[in-house]
């Protein structure tokens, strides 16, 4: 099926287009009314993520609300591959993630294994019926978490934590770390396959926190692995699929992520693009960057910030607009609408 705005995929391949591309991470959420409608009629945010026709709905919301979005990105979550493997994950209301079994002793990792992806087949279900109603309005992301940030959940049992369990594994025991990125690279290799046979038009491996790792050991925890997963996809076929990786607070490490051969780094507020530009030298397209919180400010300031960003990347081509991050939930979502005019409008200047 042809896609009728392909300028998000043509960035990623650094081809000229009339504009700055721009989606937003988590841009189908809670700071949107319909999205909170939806997830209150699913039940909860599994529900939601199980059931194909509210993943559908929720993944057009944004794109029906903000016609200038130029990416669709698949409704689902990171933890989808865990929950998967049986370590029993649930959603406690003001906590996040919570896995029943967490990997904390040497039996329980070395019981891991790469789960069956029949398992899975309400995402790749969903995929499908999202590409259906699309109808070819805009591409389609779908995504997964790295190994490490899979791992860091798998084994801390929950998020937002200190990581001083993985970490204590990684350097205590790092057979057993290995053990489990391994395994996670492979399963998320067959996780991204299927989603490409399902339609995904691109993949973007969300690594969250790799930023916390040292610098000498954000290499072999994190980025090796994600390098393993892209050349698999190449190897398997699917060289012409776009891949965009981002590791949160990982600015500093843009030239290791080159050497993984990304189609796109994705970028924090914490990184200046002409920098990032400098490095990669226009080879590699750049995604980002502007703070989430900005959009909690007032208009002029979103609108000064949003033209820093533009002006930052420059003239020419490899920039997709984007957040650091995700999209908080307490951001109005008139702001998001004064954003995307004003990336529309300030960024023809460079193209």
């Amino acid at each position: 099926m042809k896609i009728m705005n392909d300028s998000f995929l043509k960035t990623l391949r650094l081809e000229k287009t009339p504009y700055t591309p721009v989606w937003i991470m988590r841009q189908a959420g809670r700071y949107l009314p319909e999205y909170q409608q939806t997830r209150k009629n699913a039940g909860s945010f599994m529900d939601l993520c199980r059931n194909k026709n509210f993943a559908t709905e929720v993944t057009l919301q944004p794109l029906d609300r903000y016609p200038l979005l130029d990416a669709s990105i698949l409704f689902s979550d990171i933890l989808t591959i865990p929950d998967a493997m049986g370590l029993g994950l649930n959603f406690i209301h003001g906590e996040g993630p919570i896995f029943d079994k967490p990997l904390q002793n040497e039996q329980a990792v070395q019981a891991l294994d790469i789960p069956s992806m029949d398992k899975l087949s309400y995402v790749f279900d969903a995929v499908k019926s999202i590409k259906n109603a699309l109808n070819g309005r805009v591409p389609l992301i779908g995504f997964s978490g790295s190994p490490w940030t899979l791992a860091t959940y798998m084994v801390e049992g929950q998020g937002g934590s200190d990581f001083l369990k993985i970490k204590k594994m990684a350097y205590e025991r790092q057979d057993l770390i290995h053990h489990i990125l391994k395994i996670n690279a492979e399963s998320v290799t067959q996780y991204l396959t299927e989603q490409i046979k399902s339609g995904v038009d691109a993949v973007m491996i969300f690594d969250s926190w790799g930023g916390a790792l040292s610098h000498h050991e954000y290499s072999e925890l994190s980025l090796n692995y994600m390098k393993v997963i892209l050349d698999n996809l190449d190897i398997l076929g699917y060289e012409h699929i776009p891949k965009i990786i981002f590791t949160k607070g990982g600015g500093q490490w843009i030239d290791q992520q080159i050497i993984a051969r990304p189609d796109a780094i994705g970028l924090d507020w914490q990184t200046s693009l002409k920098k990032a530009r400098e490095i990669t030298n226009d080879k590699i397209a750049l995604q980002g960057n502007m703070d989430p919180a900005i959009l909690l400010g007032s208009d002029k300031k979103i609108e000064e910030e949003v033209k820093k960003v533009l002006d930052d990347y420059g003239r020419g081509e490899g920039h997709i607009f984007n957040l650091g991050h995700g999209i908080t939930q307490f951001t109005d979502p008139d702001k998001v609408d004064l954003m995307l005019q004003t990336i529309r409008e300030y960024s023809q200047q460079y193209h």
